[in-house]
């Protein structure tokens, strides 16, 4: 009878205690994922660029200030080229904003930082968001796009208003690309995947999801923002001769807890493809 408690005491523990304070600790366990893009579009000048990407960052009640320098920092260690923020920079009150991006303006990527808004930034703030990348030297990608030039060559980005709080003009990025050049879409949600006409698209860089936060060994979320399931809820996808990342992003909302599903930074490494 004694050892029968004895047994019962210890899996109440597990389960009250120490798994809580896992998934608690879990939310501070960064990560660094990194994938190959390997495109025959992918220009000489542009062969081994190293890309950081980040999304949904939502500094706030459940991250603070000093982590978000520390996130800064360790990008800045990467040395990426080319920085795309996904956005969601903040989380439940406007007077994050500035803050957040007074830090943020401390990254470092020669060929310049791009990025989006996504709907918590629209609902604490698009205005003053917009104005703060516009401050910080980043080029807004909602419904915009740019050519990046190195050296002799160039690749085109751009971005769509996010899929819940704005439009979404994807022709705004592929109204001047051919077959041969190649493009990257930001979307904060990824759910835009499934109205995105992608023949003109190489690579769309998406968050939103958080991985599902709180997952079954990593394989499948009970719960995820997302009308189509588990499809888009992390990782690398395939859609013809699009490649689709979708990153587990840096903060959370409530609860703020992770379970085998860490933030991350993801590095991704251009591979110009010979045949």
């Amino acid at each position: 009878m004694y050892r029968e408690k004895f047994k019962l005491f210890h899996l109440l523990f597990l389960l009250f205690i120490i798994i809580p304070c896992y998934m608690y600790l879990e939310t501070r366990w960064l990560k660094i994922t990194t994938y190959q893009i390997v495109n025959p579009d992918i220009p000489a000048a542009f062969d081994e660029i190293k890309i950081v990407f980040i999304a949904d960052i939502h500094c706030g009640p459940y991250l603070s200030f000093d982590r978000v320098d520390r996130l800064v920092k360790n990008i800045n260690r990467l040395h990426p080229d080319i920085i795309f923020l996904g956005g969601d920079y903040v989380h439940r009150d406007s007077k994050y904003i500035i803050p957040v991006f007074k830090r943020l303006k401390k990254l470092h990527a020669p060929l310049g930082i791009y990025g989006v808004l996504g709907n918590h930034d629209h609902w604490e703030g698009a205005n003053q968001t917009i104005a703060q990348f516009k401050a910080s030297g980043f080029f807004l990608c909602d419904n915009l796009s740019y050519w990046i030039y190195h050296k002799q060559d160039s690749i085109k980005i751009g971005g769509v208003g996010d899929f819940w709080e704005d439009k979404q003009f994807v022709e705004n990025t592929t109204h001047d690309v051919t077959d041969e050049d190649f493009t990257v879409l930001l979307s904060h949600n990824p759910d835009f995947l499934e109205e995105l006409d992608h023949a003109a698209i190489d690579l769309t860089l998406c968050g939103h999801t958080h991985g599902g936060q709180v997952t079954l060994l990593g394989a499948w979320a009970p719960l995820l923002p997302s009308r189509y399931g588990q499809k888009y809820r992390y990782g690398r996808k395939k859609r013809d001769n699009m490649d689709v990342i979708i990153t587990s992003g840096v903060g959370t909302i409530t609860p703020p807890v992770r379970f085998f599903c860490r933030p991350e930074i993801v590095m991704i490494r251009l591979k110009r493809a010979t045949f």
